[in-house]
């Protein structure tokens, strides 16, 4: 059976996109997880609609994997296909000041682009380290702004297959969600809508939210950035900091001494290692100062059933 679904998706790619028991530490910014069943790299719409249909016609799970920066995968990996649509997936074209981008092109070097054009609204996106695709779903946002600030229109696959094309308002955005993810569509392009800005400003204001994140992230290690969501009325940094976990270990997984909101792998952290530490955390946070702090890094494969009322792990 395994030899004859890799001759199905070599069919749709070549042979050297589709890997079998491709170790999922090389493919998410944590450097954490084990080995993925196949690993298939795509690199248009069709090759997408393609693979989906072979995953759901050998029932075979499946999950859309971008460059991994909010992912930890568990040390078993996973049992299925990883359709990765990074690497080969990042067209982007400017026509005055819409931005039109597939999903697999890089936060970073879209900003890079959209300041080479003088183009402004995505300066607070400079640093993020995931993919177009990866923040329309999450409605990614740092240092004020948010996804759906930008996003005009956005091209999706649905659950039946059917490319769908959305606007911002029809993608539902909220605090870290959209209607992608709730409705599990897989984005494939997105139209961004900037505006003209003087090319100085813009640069200075990238390199000052650089500036920023070197001085307050722990950008040394690798990590899935921030670990929880904020709480309403909270801070979850603040939070885990006022609780005396500045610091706390569980094997080489461990809250950052430099930003509360960050566990970091400091070596060999292991999955289990990190899922152990975020459960002592939102334990000790809900004990001390009773709020629930809801993990803001996906799951993906098994992990023991550990986690708290209101969390979900992610096995699409």
């Amino acid at each position: 059976m395994s030899e004859r679904i890799r001759r199905r998706f070599c069919e749709i790619v070549t042979e050297d996109r589709v890997l079998e028991q491709e170790p999922m530490a090389r493919h998410t910014t944590f450097r954490i997880g084990g080995p993925a069943d196949y690993f298939v790299e795509l690199g248009s719409v069709d090759e997408v609609k393609a693979a989906v249909r072979i995953c759901q016609e050998e029932q075979l799970p499946w999950f859309v994997l971008g460059r991994g920066s909010n992912l930890l995968v568990s040390d078993a990996g996973y049992r299925g296909v990883i359709l990765s649509i990074y690497k080969s997936f990042q067209r982007v074209e400017i026509q005055g000041d819409l931005v039109t981008v597939q999903a697999g092109a890089l936060l970073t070097a879209l900003s890079g682009k959209a300041l080479e054009a003088s183009l402004s609204g995505l300066e607070f996106a400079s640093g993020i380290p995931g993919t177009v695709g990866g923040a329309v779903v999450m409605n990614a946002g740092a240092y004020g702004g948010e996804m759906k600030d930008i996003v005009r229109q956005v091209t999706v696959l649905d659950q039946e297959g059917t490319v769908r094309t959305l606007s911002g308002e029809e993608m539902q955005f909220g605090y870290r969600t959209s209607l992608a993810k709730k409705k599990g569509y897989i984005v494939l392009e997105a139209v961004l809508q900037l505006h003209p800005g003087c090319q100085e400003t813009i640069r200075e204001t990238m390199q000052s939210l650089k500036a920023k994140r070197i001085e307050k992230q722990p950008l040394e290690y690798p990590s899935a950035g921030s670990t929880f969501k904020r709480p309403e009325g909270h801070f979850a940094g603040k939070l885990i900091m006022d609780a005396g976990l500045r610091g706390a270990r569980v094997g080489d997984a461990q809250v950052s001494e430099k930003h509360c909101g960050f566990v970091v792998n400091t070596g060999h952290a292991t999955a289990a290692d990190v899922r152990e530490l975020m459960r002592q955390v939102q334990e000790k946070v809900q004990e001390q100062f009773g709020v629930h702090l809801e993990p803001e890094v996906r799951f993906l494969g098994e992990f023991s059933n550990t986690l708290r009322e209101g969390e979900s792990i992610c096995v699409l």
